[in-house]
Parts: C-alpha cells; sequence; structure tokens
C-alpha cells in the first residue's frame, strides 16, 4: 500500500499503530476530548475517558493486537479505512473485517466509527478458539 499524505491520513495510521501496540497513552492523546467513538450496532462512548473505558474494558484480556490495513483514503478531514483487526488472547486469534470511519480536525480524532459483520466476527472467533484448543492439544 502507498502511504497516504494528508495530516488527517498520518494521524489515522499513527493512531491505528498505537492501537496495535495497545498504547493506551499515544492512543489518548490523539483523541480529541469530545471524541465519539462507536462499534456500529452498540452504544457509542461519548468524550475521551469514555473511549479509553472502553477501550480498556476490549484490552484487558488480550495478549496482542494487530491491525492490517487493506486500504486508507482520504479527503478533507475524512479518512476511510479497510483492514483485518486481530485480537489475540494466548493461543487465540480472533481475526475479522473491519471497515473504519474517522474525523480529524486540528490533528486529534473527532469521531471514530467502525462497521463489521457480527457474523463474520462469530465465525472468526470459533475459528480461533478451536485452532487454540488444537495447537494445544499438539503440544501434549
Amino acid at each position: 500500500m502507498t502511504a497516504p499524505t494528508s495530516t488527517e491520513a498520518q494521524v489515522v495510521e499513527t493512531f491505528l499503530a498505537a492501537l496495535a501496540r495497545l498504547d493506551v497513552e499515544a492512543v489518548g492523546e490523539l483523541l480529541d476530548p469530545d471524541v465519539v467513538y462507536q462499534n456500529v450496532s452498540l452504544p457509542a462512548a461519548h468524550g475521551r475517558a469514555a473511549t479509553l473505558r472502553v477501550l480498556g474494558s476490549m484490552a484487558r484480556p488480550l495478549t496482542g493486537f494487530e491491525i492490517h490495513t487493506h486500504r486508507l483514503a482520504a479527503t478533507g478531514s475524512t479518512v476511510l479505512t479497510e483492514r483485518t483487526d486481530v485480537a489475540i488472547a494466548g493461543r487465540v486469534r480472533i481475526a475479522f473485517w473491519v471497515c473504519g470511519t474517522f474525523e480529524v480536525r486540528d490533528g486529534r480524532i473527532t469521531l471514530w466509527r467502525d462497521y463489521f459483520d457480527w457474523a463474520d466476527v462469530t465465525r472468526a472467533a470459533v475459528t480461533g478458539m478451536v485452532r487454540g484448543a488444537w495447537a494445544a492439544l499438539r503440544r501434549r
């Protein structure tokens, strides 16, 4: 993928890299105090503190997190991403497709909205758990 040149795109790329490192401090620095964060179909988190609480609750069981960006497009203050997110908990890897919309103003993310398919996430979770169990059995 060719690196985007817009400042807004760079903010989102930096944000996603911090998220993949589970670096809550760096993530928080890139969020506007009044950010709105939403995984579509779930309630939105309003504000930096609420967003960091949601992220903390999701990250708590994780031992790792990967983000594989397939496409990133920016126009004006809007940045769109198409990516595969991988949540890792021990031997369990749950990889699922995500489309994200970001609004960036003055170097901070004011809106972060992710769209994904619950069926895809459920299938990925079942697959990840089966593969993790299989790997554990093979080691015995």
